[in-house]
């Protein structure tokens, strides 16, 4: 019978995960397609998520309680702002919407709009994540010895495209 690789640096694994808030219980986001990485090699995971991750093999699923204030800071109500509904532009007048701008040294900072009602709109500087207690929920889909293109590439390599290929389009 052949023992399941452990994750360690250099093997490729392929992983997906979701974050869950601690309190409502709520998916915040989840990963569609599994994240191919070689572990190690490619900084895609946080130093502390990849530490967890050694020694599990395929099949294991881990559960990371974070503490978002430590990622992101504590939620800072000076990035929190009320303006008149007449002066925001009618694209930014819907809750979700990403506006961003830029502060006085010209770099570019991200806000949502968190708030809309018939006077005002406010819109929110701060991670939507903070204050919040998430946990993060890994499921090891796969753990292997990475081919020599994947250690060049520091990842997978999508071997789906065929070069050369002509578009081949039905005719109606």
């Amino acid at each position: 019978m052949m023992t399941k690789m452990v994750i360690e640096d250099g093997k490729f694994v392929e992983l997906t995960y979701k974050v869950i808030d601690k309190k409502t219980q709520n998916v915040l986001s989840e990963v569609e397609f599994p994240l191919g990485y070689i572990h190690g090699a490619s900084d895609v995971l946080t130093p502390e998520v990849s530490a967890e991750l050694m020694g599990q093999k395929q099949g294991d699923v881990i559960e990371l309680p974070i503490n978002c204030d430590q990622i992101y800071g504590p939620r800072d109500e000076a990035l929190v702002f009320t303006d008149y509904i007449e002066n925001v532009p009618a694209e930014y007048r819907k809750v979700g919407t990403t506006i961003t701008m830029e502060n006085g040294k010209g770099e570019p900072k991200d806000f949502i709009v968190t708030r809309v009602d018939e006077n005002s709109v406010t819109i929110d500087g701060n991670n939507p994540m903070c204050g919040r207690e998430v946990i993060f929920i890994l499921q090891v889909i796969t753990v292997r010895e990475p081919s020599d293109e994947e250690v060049i590439a520091g990842g997978p390599v999508d071997d789906e495209v065929v070069p050369n290929m002509p578009n081949i389009q039905k005719i109606h």
